[in-house]
C-alpha cells in the first residue's frame, strides 16, 4: 500500500494506492457522509482478484484539505488518476461518489471504462420520498440549520439514516461497524473544515444519459432510502448499457456492512470487459 498527497488547483488530496500498478485500476469514491476509510474492507478481495485499487479523500474530508476556492470534482478524480499514471479505470462510487463518477463518465469517457455505482446519486434526477423519509430528512435540515449544531444529535441521525436504515433496528449492524461510521460522519462536523464550491456538471448527468456509454451497474439496498432504488431503475430505464441490482438485507454503506459481497459484484460486472490500462 502506498499512501501519497496528490495537489490540485487550490488543495491536496489523501490518496491511497494498492495492487499490482500494471493490473487494471479501479478508483473508488467515497459517500459525503464518510472518507476513503469507508472502503478498507472491500479494498483487499478487489486486489486479489488481480485490480489495481485506489481511492482518495474528497477535498474537506478525512486528511484531505482545500482553500476556500471553486472545483469541479470529475477534474480532481482524473488529476489523482493523473499523478498515479493511470489512463483509464473503472469508477466504483458510494452515494455523492456515484454523482462524480456518472458525471466524470459523461464529460471525459476516455478515461472511464465502467461505473458500478453503490447508493448512488445522480445530478438532476430526484425520486419521490416516502412521508416517513420526508419527515427524517426534515429533521436533519432542523438540525444543520439551528444556531448551535448539535453534533451528536445530528450524527445518531445520520447513522440511524444512512447506515442502520430507517425504520430498522440499531442492533441490526455490529456495534464496531457502528462507531466507524460515526467517527467518519461526526469529523464532518469539525468547526474549522474547508468545503471549497463544487462546480457542477451542466447540462446535469440525468439530462444527459444518452452520453454514460460506458457499462454501468447501479446497486442499490433495499434498506436504503427510496430515491436511492429510483436512481438506479431510471438509469437501467434510460442509459445505453446499465442495469440495476436491489441488494437485499442492506443499507446505503454496502462497502461496509457487506463488503465482501459487494467486491464479487464489482469483479463479475468487470470480468468481461477487456483488461484496460
Amino acid at each position: 500500500m502506498t499512501s501519497r498527497f496528490v495537489a490540485v488547483p487550490g488543495g491536496r488530496l489523501n490518496t491511497v494506492d494498492e495492487g499490482d500498478a500494471t493490473d487494471p485500476a479501479i478508483l473508488l469514491l467515497h459517500a459525503a457522509v464518510a472518507d476513503l476509510r469507508a472502503w478498507d474492507d472491500v479494498v483487499p478481495p478487489l486486489v486479489r482478484a488481480g485490480y489495481r485499487v485506489v481511492r482518495y479523500d474528497a477535498r474537506g474530508f478525512g486528511a484531505s484539505t482545500t482553500d476556500d476556492v471553486d472545483y469541479s470534482t470529475r477534474a480532481d478524480a482524473l488529476a489523482v488518476l493523473d499523478a498515479l499514471r493511470i489512463d483509464r479505470a473503472a469508477f466504483v462510487g458510494n452515494s455523492r461518489g456515484g454523482q462524480v463518477a456518472f458525471d466524470t463518465a459523461i464529460e471525459s469517457p476516455e478515461r472511464v471504462v465502467a461505473v458500478v455505482g453503490v447508493g448512488a446519486g445522480l445530478g438532476g434526477f430526484e425520486g419521490e420520498p416516502t412521508p416517513e423519509e420526508l419527515a427524517v430528512f426534515e429533521e436533519g435540515d432542523a438540525l444543520e440549520s439551528a444556531d448551535e449544531v448539535d453534533v451528536e444529535a445530528l450524527v445518531d441521525l445520520e447513522t440511524r439514516v444512512w447506515l442502520d436504515g430507517i425504520g430498522q433496528p440499531e442492533t441490526r449492524l455490529p456495534a464496531a461497524i457502528r462507531e466507524r461510521f460515526r467517527a467518519m460522519d461526526a469529523a464532518i462536523y469539525a468547526p474549522v473544515r474547508v468545503t471549497g464550491r463544487h462546480i457542477s456538471l451542466e447540462p446535469s448527468a440525468g439530462d444527459r444519459l444518452a452520453d454514460l456509454r460506458c457499462p454501468v451497474l447501479a446497486i442499490a439496498g433495499a434498506f436504503d432510502v427510496s430515491d436511492v432504488a429510483q436512481t438506479a431503475l431510471h438509469l437501467e430505464a434510460n442509459a445505453p448499457d446499465a442495469r440495476a441490482l436491489i441488494m437485499p438485507g442492506v443499507a446505503h454503506m454496502i462497502g461496509m456492512e457487506a463488503p465482501a459481497e459487494l467486491a464479487a459484484l464489482i469483479v463479475d460486472f468487470l470480468a468481461p470487459l477487456p483488461r484496460w490500462s
